[in-house]
């Protein structure tokens, strides 16, 4: 998504923030909502997120497990508070996988910046990840109509441009993708192994 985009869509942005209620926790509340972002607090951080979230202030300590008992896998934009730079908390901020940071006393001016900053790079982590996942699968695909392939060539005696051209017209044939019928090939030789198996114990 561009910044006009992120900028246009930010009273539809869905932020919690994770901090004790002090200065600097209804500071930043407020600089939110004047913002116009929807957000809602929670205190002390809990397993779960209070509904559908885009993004997180959370405060940041050494303890990730206490700091972040609401971790995910995927977690939404995150934005970390800290309020020193020690070793414990450089590596805590690092292995939290945060996408921007604010350092405490929090300004208004900054807060704009590194929410929108972490929303982008967000975004563009969950592009990558759909790339890479898209990759993986093509990968997954190719690799299975090669043993397909393969397996058709050692039943049939034939080429490797012959096997792949039966199993394309079965795909056209039964309106499926080459892959399904890839993928039933390894299935049924592997059961028939499976069988010989059996039979031979």
């Amino acid at each position: 998504m561009s910044t006009n985009a992120l900028i246009q869509n930010l009273r539809n942005t869905r932020v919690v923030v994770i901090h004790p209620p002090d200065r600097d926790g209804e500071d930043l509340v407020r600089q939110l909502r004047r913002i116009g972002v929807q957000t809602s607090t929670q205190w002390p951080p809990a397993a779960q997120l209070p509904g559908p979230v885009d993004a997180i202030f959370f405060l940041l300590d050494g303890d990730l497990k206490k700091s972040m008992p609401w971790r995910t896998g995927d977690q939404p934009a995150a934005i970390a508070i800290v309020e020193y730079e020690n070793p414990t908390i450089l590596k805590a901020l690092i292995d939290s996988n945060a996408h921007a940071v604010l350092v405490r006393p929090i300004r208004p001016s900054g807060v704009l910046s590194t929410l929108l900053l972490a929303l982008s790079q967000k975004g563009y982590e969950t592009r990558l990840n759909a790339k890479v996942a898209k990759l993986e699968e093509t990968l997954k695909t190719r690799r299975e109509i090669e043993k397909a392939t393969r397996i058709l060539m050692g039943l049939k005696n034939i080429s490797e441009n012959d096997a792949y051209q039966l199993i394309r017209r079965q795909a056209t044939a039964k309106r499926v993708s080459i892959s399904v019928i890839a993928s039933s090939i390894i299935r049924a030789t592997e059961m028939l192994d499976g069988l010989r198996l059996d039979g031979d114990g």
